[in-house]
């Protein structure tokens, strides 16, 4: 069985056509479209990790306070 070739592609089509109807076809490619790209953010996620690269760099945390400075601030 070899690839889909143009005979068999627009076959598909007019049957997707058919079942679904004009209006649906935009909300159907929106829908896979969207599905593409959370599979290809995941999976360079996933490569990114195993690599050992952070995706994201870590946000930036303030200093915890020390309990001097608590007593200082109350005066």
């Amino acid at each position: 069985m070899g690839p889909i070739g143009w005979p068999e592609l627009i076959i598909l089509l007019v049957v997707v056509l058919i079942v679904f109807g004009p209006g649906k076809l935009p909300d159907i490619g929106n829908a896979i479209g969207r599905g593409v790209r959370e599979f290809r953010k995941a999976s360079g996620d996933l490569e990114d990790s195993i690599r050992g690269e952070p995706t994201k760099p870590p946000a930036a945390t303030p200093p915890p306070s020390s309990p001097a400075d608590d007593t200082t601030e109350a005066k």
